[in-house]
């Protein structure tokens, strides 16, 4: 388990320096101005989707809650959906409406941090089967 929870940081600290770094040369190389961090953006994600995969790993030790740990996933979603929301709630519903670019700026990082803890969750959920 501990090596299981090594591997997981380790993705997503590389799935974040590399994506982040990528994202905010693209922003700066085109001169956009974002109303928002998005370096905090990006650490939200990976804080959230890391203690997901972690939490999904100690529990699916649990028989009682294994069976439910589909659902939790689903709830946990929606939890950090909530909680991005109000973090960001100055940047999201600020009197002016944001930008294309901010969307999609706002947009990729939870793409990638979804879609890896996604496979992340299946492979625990896969695994315990």
């Amino acid at each position: 388990m501990i090596r299981s929870i090594f591997v997981f940081t380790v993705i997503f600290f590389i799935l974040f320096l590399l994506s982040f770094s990528f994202h905010e040369f693209l922003v700066e190389n085109q001169q956009i101005t974002l109303p928002f961090s998005l370096k905090k953006v990006y650490i939200f994600h990976l804080g959230f989707s890391l203690l997901i995969c972690i939490n999904f790993l100690v529990f699916s030790t649990v028989n009682k809650i294994f069976e439910q740990l589909g659902f939790i996933y689903l709830g946990t979603i929606i939890l950090k959906l909530i909680l991005f929301s109000l973090i960001f709630q100055k940047s999201l519903f600020s009197k002016e409406e944001l930008s294309f670019t901010a969307r999609v700026s706002l947009f990729i990082p939870m793409i990638v941090f979804l879609l890896t803890e996604a496979v992340f969750v299946t492979k625990i959920l896969k695994k315990k089967q």
